[in-house]
């Protein structure tokens, strides 16, 4: 399925889900539209946090969840990016 920019969902927590789990779901949707390409560096944690208006445990926790759909790659040292398809 081909998506464009304007599929993104916008980011809205107040569905019933777990908030680190709409944090993924939103990544990944960005990743899906190509917004965020493969080999893409995402921001730091910190900085996520802060765009997304929550605490950076809860951007932790979306990170965790994130690599275990194997759709993003951490390299301890160099960063966060999305993982090649």
């Amino acid at each position: 399925m081909l998506f464009t920019m304007s599929d993104v969902p916008e980011f809205n927590p107040q569905g019933h889900e777990l908030l680190y789990v709409a944090i993924a779901d939103h990544i990944s949707a960005r990743i899906d539209a190509g917004e965020l390409k493969p080999g893409a560096r995402l921001s730091p944690e910190r900085e996520l946090a802060a765009e997304y208006g929550v605490a950076y445990l809860t951007v932790r926790r979306a990170m965790v969840e994130l690599r275990e759909r194997k759709r993003i790659i951490t390299v301890h040292g160099k960063g966060t990016f999305v993982a090649p398809q």
